[in-house]
């Protein structure tokens, strides 16, 4: 094989030494720039084709004279500087001026398959890489790309053939066993990647990381004992790295050979007393042989540690909280979460995930205040800020519910479930015209959500009504019931407004009813219905969905309704002691003492 210049190995030794300086260099020398890097053109690749002849004038070429030599060397240099340079079409410009003039320089064809590669071009770098080797099989970076190209096309069968040629044509070149291993493994030729680990193992002794694959290699194939041993080689030579003890306990749990596992994770724990993953899997042991207690115990301990890291607990406790609500469970979950918190009082998630824990379980305040205690720590997460206004809202805290849609708004001023109860709070405090504007501006926010827009609807058909813009309310009504025509809701308040205003009774009853036929035992929906009905002077209808729904409330207005109906219908003794009836359940109108008193029905 032709010899390079002692100018052409110093200037390929900088290609393979460091791009960086090559840059700086480039720069000083020739004032080039970076080009963007792009994909060869179809012109570009129509030149690249010139290879195919030129590689067949190689086998009869004559050798190139000293000043063909040097010309080559020279466009060598340059296409390596454009190369650093990432301006590959100027770099293969030049390296196949420089091949043209030297088809059988190794390095040469060695930098256009790099080229090549780089540019995206797989099969010419697979091409001028096979070159590369044939006319120099004795160097080993030479094999690496070439390998590099099979790989990169995902061809492994090629690949591994490139790696055994190197392993066995090159000298001290056995360290590349491992890369044929992995191929193995990569195409799932597991008892070919064991013999070249063994091969491995024989050169170069036992390495904690060929005895950890080949104990995965043999899980792979049922072979547990082979797997064990493994292990236990791993246990032996790092006597005092707990982590290979508590693998071999997993292992044991994972193959329900529990006895096994016991002894080990005792062994571990003797080793390191706190070990929170021990305790882990010794829950996982106890648990397995039926003793809750026990495996209760470990877990507690194991959650109080803070070396166990906060997503592994967060994990198992989003398991947990799959399995509520379930009264067995409740207390250890509670738990769980309080330890959590203790031995992270830094993690918001921490602190969340406590929140959903206490909400499931209806403990609202505690969870409003672990929600609460997760903002200060990241109020970065709308869904916690959800959650609080959520729990305001269930709570009857308007103050809260108003000062915390205000905080997550100003973090948050396009979401608009916080406008929706910010509207709400406005509303439970008696300030509609303020609720309007955080309703109106929410409802714009929600296009992509009929549903949301829906609801929107919905509560301001009743702030409209409170304000007696009732063009607005019945208009908001009906868009909510255009998205939902069973927006139970809406048909309640639409329908029982409409009644109090004498206007549409007709439709009035046609929605109220359709909601008792969705709802037939819920008593406010069937009150509804009998005010529309009382309306039309239907007090027969009236009094039967009111006695209805007595069966399931004895609320102070279903009452006194029931005393207005009975009155209507003649009976005034009955009337007057379903209004006492009212009167002591409380929630009756301001009339009820007066028409008690005076036995009179007053609307």
């Amino acid at each position: 094989m032709p010899q390079l210049s002692a100018f052409l190995l110093l200037m390929l030794g900088l290609l393979v030494t460091g791009s960086a300086a090559a840059q700086q260099s480039s720069d000083k020398d020739t004032g080039l720039t970076p080009a963007k890097e792009r994909k060869l053109t179809r012109r570009e690749r129509k030149e690249l084709a010139r290879r195919v002849a030129l590689e067949t004038a190689q086998q009869t070429s004559r050798e190139p004279s000293a000043r063909e030599r040097e010309q080559s060397e020279a466009y060598f240099v340059d296409g390596v500087r454009y190369a650093l340079l990432e301006d590959y079409p100027k770099a293969m410009e030049r390296l196949l001026k420089a091949y043209a003039l030297s088809p059988t320089n190794a390095a040469i064809s060695y930098k256009i398959a790099e080229v090549n590669m780089l540019s995206g071009n797989l099969k010419d770098a697979t091409n001028f890489a096979q070159a590369a080797v044939r006319l120099d099989p004795k160097n080993t970076y030479y094999y690496l790309l070439l390998a590099q190209t099979y790989t990169t096309q995902k061809q492994y069968d090629q690949a591994a053939k490139v790696y055994t040629s190197l392993i066995r044509d090159v000298p001290d070149s056995n360290y590349y066993l491992f890369n044929l291993a992995d191929l193995y493994l990569a195409q799932g030729k597991l008892q070919e990647a064991l013999t070249t680990y063994e091969q491995a193992e024989q050169e170069f002794g036992p390495t904690d990381e060929v005895a950890f694959k080949k104990q995965q290699i043999y899980l792979k194939q049922n072979k547990l004992d082979k797997a064990l041993q493994e292990g236990e080689t791993l246990i032996a030579s790092n006597p005092d790295d707990v982590r290979y003890v508590l693998a071999q306990a997993q292992m044991y749990v994972t193959n329900n050979r529990l006895p096994d596992a016991l002894r080990v994770t005792q062994q571990a724990l003797r080793q390191a007393p706190d070990n929170p993953q021990a305790r882990m899997i010794l829950a996982d042991v106890y648990r397995l042989q039926g003793k809750k207690a026990e495996s209760e115990e470990q877990l507690k301990l194991a959650f109080g540690n803070s070396a166990l890291d906060i997503d592994t607990k967060v994990r198992i406790l989003i398991d947990y909280i799959r399995q509520l609500p379930n009264p067995a469970l409740t207390q250890t979950v509670l738990d769980l979460a309080a330890l959590t918190t203790r031995a992270h009082p830094q993690e918001a998630k921490a602190f969340a995930m406590a929140g959903d824990v206490q909400t499931i379980v209806e403990r609202r305040q505690e969870a409003r205040a672990s929600y609460l205690r997760a903002l200060q720590l990241d109020n970065s997460k709308f869904q916690i800020w959800q959650q609080v206004v959520l729990l305001d809202a269930e709570l009857n805290q308007t103050d809260s519910l108003l000062a915390h849609t205000e905080r997550a708004l100003e973090l948050f001023p396009n979401q608009a479930p916080l406008w929706f109860y910010n509207g709400v709070g406005h509303v439970l405090k008696k300030e509609p015209k303020q609720a309007i504007k955080s309703l109106e501006y929410g409802r714009k926010l929600t296009t992509d959500n009929p549903e949301l827009q829906a609801q929107f609807n919905t509560q301001l058909g009743d702030v409209y009504h409170e304000l007696k813009d009732y063009s607005k309310s019945d208009a908001a009504y009906e868009a909510a019931l255009g998205v939902d025509a069973n927006n139970a809701q809406a048909l309640n308040n639409y329908s029982y407004y409409l009644s109090l205003r004498g206007e549409k009774l007709d439709k009035a009853k046609q929605m109220a009813g359709r909601l008792v036929k969705q709802f037939p035992d819920n008593p406010t929906y069937l009150d509804t219905y009998a005010w529309v009905l009382y309306k039309l002077k239907d007090y027969t209808g009236a009094r039967q969905a009111l006695e209805t729904a007595l069966k399931h409330s004895s609320d102070g207005t279903l009452l006194e309704h029931y005393g207005d109906v009975l009155f209507q219908l003649q009976q005034p003794t009955q009337a007057v002691a379903a209004w006492e009836r009212a009167k002591k359940a409380g929630d009756a109108s301001a009339l009820i003492d007066r028409k008690i008193k005076e036995k009179k029905l007053y609307e």
